[in-house]
């Protein structure tokens, strides 16, 4: 199932929902909450909507779940609403411009997937070369990195947290980067990979 949306639900001090949500906000995807296309018919809105609200109500032993429960009637309160759904979609619009802009911008950037992942096993060849070859200093510092690979310290700073985040690599107390047993393994079932991308990239900037 999608995720929910965070945002509170605005009730007035009696208990009735307020109307006042402010669509400036943050503004959460109502058509991802019930599973739904932006172009779905009412009769869909409110089919999906029961199909989920059984599901998901408090009462319900096996699948209730109150924080969804409460997700799944917000959206609907504003989706099954005309006037709401059309106020809505303005901002939905630009919910979706947004998301867009940024995997366009995440694909054409320098660290794009392919470079992001070369540029990962590089860093691992170097660790591994550096741990076999000099076992009494096996650590090689981001700055040492950043002039043997050639690649800004801002730009490394994504590889080397995922490098740790994957236990590939990790610091030592002084903060230098070091392999682990997994990051050599790793590397060895893709040395091959790697090189022949080190040498697609050679002819491409050739």
């Amino acid at each position: 199932m999608n995720s929910f949306a965070k945002r509170p639900i605005a009730y007035t001090e009696e208990g009735r929902r307020s109307d006042n949500f402010d669509m400036a906000s943050e503004t959460p995807d109502y058509y991802e909450i019930l599973q739904i296309s932006a172009t779905a018919e009412p009769e869909t809105v409110h089919r999906v909507y029961r199909l989920l609200a059984q599901r998901c109500h408090p009462d319900n032993k096996d699948t209730g779940d109150e924080a969804q429960f409460r997700q799944l009637s917000e959206a609907y309160h504003v989706l099954s609403d005309p006037g709401r759904r059309a106020q809505y979609d303005i901002s939905h619009a630009a919910l979706k411009q947004a998301r867009w802009r940024l995997v366009a911008n995440g694909a054409t950037a320098a660290n794009d997937f392919e470079m992001e992942q070369l540029y990962r096993l590089t860093i691992l060849e170097v660790l591994y070369t550096r741990r076999r070859t000099e076992p009494s200093q096996v650590g090689v510092s981001i700055w040492d990195l950043e002039q043997l690979i050639g690649r800004a310290r801002e730009q490394l700073e994504f590889t080397v947290w995922y490098l740790v985040s994957k236990r590939f690599i990790t610091r030592s107390d002084g903060a230098e980067l070091v392999i682990t047993a997994e990051g050599a393994e790793f590397l060895e079932a893709n040395y091959r990979t790697n090189s022949q991308r080190r040498l697609e990239a050679g002819k491409k900037a050739s």
